[in-house]
């Protein structure tokens, strides 16, 4: 968790623990000074300050839209009831505050990026269990509502292929590839008319015999008709001549 939580940009260096639960009477608190105090002895003044440090001037058309400065975001404070600490904390900087009973997703993971800085005061930390069950128990806010659990309780994916256990019940890898055979269009392709219909072939030689005859025959009678013609034209001409 605080890898995540640095990888977010928030400074945590002196946070004694992750995740951070504030008791003692914290939610009595009524001043921003002493909201200031109480932070920064679990050492959250210094994520305060890089969040107090990072205010500029918006670049683009959106000073002219009443969004002038831009922030990053800070730590979020989840309390549990209406108390004071509610206007104590809600004037620092960069720092927001949630009920416990109103999370949601933006301000868990700003930008779709988990990871936020969440300080818990113990009354908040003690209802989540009640609010979003537990393995054992369903929500007794959210109905049918059920914590997702994870698919493997050991994410070694390459140890658990790798144990006995699981070596001696899987099947040998198969080495032996097995030769798809294309299929073949019949119309298109003799043999495989053949083998579906054996007189195909002796029906193709008919065809064929067929169309050489026709073609001779054709052939004959074009000769013959050409050689009349010309027979008849040498005569028209000879006569011509002679008249």
């Amino acid at each position: 968790v605080p890898a995540l939580v640095m990888a977010r940009g928030h400074r945590i260096s002196q946070v004694p623990e992750l995740p951070l639960v504030l008791g003692g009477g914290v939610e009595q608190i009524a001043k921003t000074k002493a909201a200031v105090e109480c932070l920064s002895k679990f050492g959250v003044d210094e994520d305060l300050e890089k969040v107090k440090d990072s205010k500029k001037v918006r670049a683009g058309k959106g000073k002219m839209r009443n969004r002038r400065y831009v922030m990053r975001k800070g730590p979020l404070v989840v309390y549990a009831e209406k108390a004071p600490m509610e206007k104590a904390f809600r004037n620092l900087p960069g720092l927001d505050m949630v009920h416990v009973d109103r999370l949601n997703l933006l301000q868990l993971a700003p930008g779709g990026h988990v990871g936020r800085f969440v300080i818990w005061t113990q009354d908040a930390f003690e209802k989540l269990d009640s609010i979003f069950g537990t393995e054992e128990t369903r929500s007794l806010v959210k109905k049918g509502f059920v914590l997702p659990r994870a698919p493997m309780t050991n994410a070694d994916l390459s140890r658990l292929i790798n144990s006995d256990e699981i070596q001696k019940i899987v099947r040998p890898a198969k080495t032996e590839r097995k030769k798809t055979l294309r299929k073949k269009n019949p119309l298109k392709n003799l043999g495989v008319m053949i083998k579906l219909n054996p007189y195909a072939a002796a029906h193709r030689r008919a065809e064929l015999r067929a169309a050489k005859a026709r073609e001779e025959g054709k052939s004959k009678k074009v000769a013959a008709k050409r050689e009349k013609s010309s027979k008849d034209a040498k005569r028209a001409f000879y006569n011509k001549m002679l008249s």
